[in-house]
């Protein structure tokens, strides 16, 4: 008998494990694929390891003479750049794997099936619990007419290609897309976005997705904005029809991926017991389910769809089920677009902002000192701010390191600082992170650098 068994080895899944057995709980892991879940093995760690590679060949071709470094010939092998990927998951698979042996938690491939609640099988086997984590993940979503066509890439296939096709076109200009736009067309794959929306990264303020949309377009990216697919047609080659605001074109491409979101994994299994089902798993902000001693955590419960997001729930099932009361708090989560440059930001978005109530404060990177002897000055750092206090409601950074300086707004916006005791903290110099204190600066009165 254990005291949980996890479904799902995913970052909501194995970080629960590991937690609860910290909290000296007996747990069993239930994992159908390989540990560490979609970020380790088809999300967030394959992509960054590609966009490291592809960065970094983009930079020795175009940047490194302004840096005076002269390189007669620079060249790529996507073979190499896959194994690199490749140790990448590797490697992080198997740390999930190691702190499991380390932590005494019971690790089961295989397809878990609730039988009733307390119950799992696998395979043939049966096992009990007191409690039971459902941490299943989502899949991409796939809709018409592109589940009617064979070959259509998803982020779950896009890692699995052996070689690069010489064309592409992203259909959804979101995160995944932007990102995996990003890798293509550094090394040199003709890329096209359509996105339906009027700007892509539609939920970020049209100013941030400016900025990514130059970088794009620099990079020789056709972007295709309020657009949508009406039809797709496999030849030797996918031929695709596109409605524009004013036009409608044909585009004959190597390969399509489709990005536009993800679902929540819920088996009908799940369902049958009676577990409330909406978009996803419904729970209570204690992660309990409608049944008793079932809990769920990560993207099955379908909110917000991040690996931390997930880690943080996680963290929280795994006290509850110890009996050690915790509530998730999804009120300030940052998030991170690893574009070149980078784009982050954390609570209030000034598009959303109250006109009345609250105030903006920008600072652009082309006044930032270690942003200049970089050479790269595209972007800017910007805070949304409560004009009664001066406290910091929202953040948003374009620039170098963005997603390591989105700390600083996270632990601002989640502590009610204010712009006056953030400019007054000292900031190293020369760094990325003054652009920040820039807009604090701004926000208390006036940039001392602008």
């Amino acid at each position: 008998m254990y005291d949980a068994i996890v479904i799902g080895a995913g970052p909501a899944g194995y970080v629960s494990a590991i937690k609860m057995a910290h909290l000296g709980l007996k747990v069993l892991a239930v994992e159908k694929d390989h540990a560490g879940g979609t970020c380790t093995n088809k999300g967030c760690i394959p992509t960054k390891a590609l966009l490291v590679a592809a960065h970094a060949f983009h930079d020795a071709r175009e940047k490194f003479k302004k840096y005076g470094i002269e390189v007669e010939k620079v060249e790529y092998s996507f073979k190499k750049i896959k194994k690199h990927m490749e140790r990448a998951i590797l490697s992080s698979r198997k740390g999930v794997e190691y702190l499991f042996k380390k932590n005494g938690i019971d690790y089961k491939k295989g397809t878990a099936a609730l039988e009733k609640p307390g119950m799992v099988k696998v395979g043939d086997e049966i096992f009990e619990s007191r409690n039971i984590l459902i941490a299943t993940g989502s899949t991409p979503t796939i809709f018409p007419p592109f589940d009617e066509v064979d070959g259509v890439w998803t982020s779950d296939d896009v890692f699995k290609m052996e070689e690069l096709p010489n064309s592409i076109l992203i259909v959804g200009g979101g995160v995944i897309g932007v990102e995996m736009a990003n890798f293509f067309a550094a090394l040199g794959v003709k890329t096209y976005i359509v996105e339906l929306m009027e700007h892509i990264l539609p939920p970020e303020d049209e100013d941030a997705a400016a900025v990514i949309k130059k970088s794009l377009k620099s990079l020789k990216v056709d972007i295709f904005e309020s657009s949508s697919v009406k039809s797709v047609e496999k030849t030797d080659k996918y031929r695709v029809s596109i409605e524009s605001p004013n036009e409608t074109f044909d585009l004959e491409v190597d390969r399509i991926l489709l990005s536009v979101g993800r679902r929540p994994n819920v088996g009908e299994d799940v369902k049958s017991l009676g577990v409330k089902v909406g978009r996803g798993i419904e729970t209570d902000e204690k992660l309990r389910t409608t049944v008793d001693g079932i809990y769920a955590a990560g993207d099955v419960r379908g909110k917000i769809m991040l690996a931390h997001v997930g880690f943080h729930e996680g963290v929280v099932a795994a006290y509850n089920i110890k009996g050690e009361e915790k509530e998730v708090d999804l009120s300030v989560v940052p998030a991170v677009i690893y574009s070149s440059p980078e784009l982050a930001c954390v609570g209030l978005k000034e598009k959303n902002m109250d006109q009345e109530k609250h105030a903006v404060a920008k600072f652009p990177m082309s006044a930032n000192g270690r942003a200049t002897a970089m050479g790269e000055r595209e972007g800017f750092a910007k805070v949304v701010y409560e004009k009664s206090t001066g406290k910091v409601l929202g953040v948003t950074i374009v620039g170098p390191f963005a997603s390591e300086l989105i700390m600083e707004g996270t632990v601002a916006v989640k502590h009610g600082l204010t712009v006056d005791e953030l400019a007054w903290t000292i900031h190293p110099h020369p760094t990325i992170s003054e652009a920040l204190l820039g807009a604090f600066e701004e926000a208390e009165g006036k940039a001392i650098h602008l």
